[in-house]
């Protein structure tokens, strides 16, 4: 079965997930008590109101418990966000993101039921820096506070060599689970497979330890 996933609040973060969503043919459902973005989304989600998503009755109606994942989207608006994040929470709902504005918003949120807080222009920007200031880091993407994926590009130093002798795991603590070649992709690489020229390498790890790879082991 699908999963389905609601958004509450349809500005520029809401309206994005909404599009994406539609674009990958996932189930969505999306609220906003701006009728103009209501009616600009409404062939885009599978099913979208027109209301407050603080009004837990009208949460109640669109059958909010049954969805996988809700995503308040209204970060802005801290006392709106945190009131539906309560609302949610005591309804049941299963995982509950929320968009938050600062640390002290994420903090409050994250004591009132948030599974996941998010912050797009943080996570961005943390991003960005990592890429601009690393030599071989293509993309770096953040799981947790301690622990990152990260794309790099294989040099010289690896290229002809296996999985198993470049030995990363033992060597730095981290794992190759993927490599990109040409337009296809190599998922979980066995021990045998040997990098090329050219290849990207998907790896995850701490990021004290993703960092000393780095350095040390392309």
């Amino acid at each position: 079965m699908k999963k389905q996933f609601a958004v509450l609040g349809l500005g520029s973060f809401g309206g994005h997930l909404v599009e994406e969503f539609h674009e990958i043919g996932a189930e969505v459902f999306a609220m906003d008590r701006n009728e103009e973005l209501v009616d600009k989304y409404v062939n885009l989600a599978t099913h979208v109101v027109h209301g407050d998503a603080q009004d837990e009755q009208l949460l109640l109606r669109a059958g909010i418990r049954n969805f996988d994942l809700v995503v308040v989207s209204f970060g802005e608006n801290i006392e709106a966000s945190i009131l539906t994040t309560i609302i949610l929470s005591d309804l049941g709902v299963k995982e509950i993101w929320v968009k938050a504005s600062s640390i002290y918003h994420q903090k409050v949120l994250e004591k009132i039921g948030a599974t996941r807080v998010i912050r797009p222009e943080k996570e961005m920007a943390r991003r960005i820096a990592h890429r601009l200031t690393s030599n071989h880091f293509i993309d770096y993407v953040e799981l947790s506070e301690e622990h990152s994926m990260v794309e790099i590009k294989a040099t010289k130093k690896i290229v002809g060599k296996s999985i198993a002798q470049l030995n990363i795991r033992n060597r730095f603590g981290c794992n190759i689970v993927g490599i990109y070649r040409s337009h296809d992709m190599i998922v979980s690489p066995s021990g045998d497979d040997r990098i090329e020229e050219g290849d990207v390498l998907i790896v995850i790890g701490e990021n004290r330890k993703l960092h000393r790879f780095e350095k040390q082991g392309v």
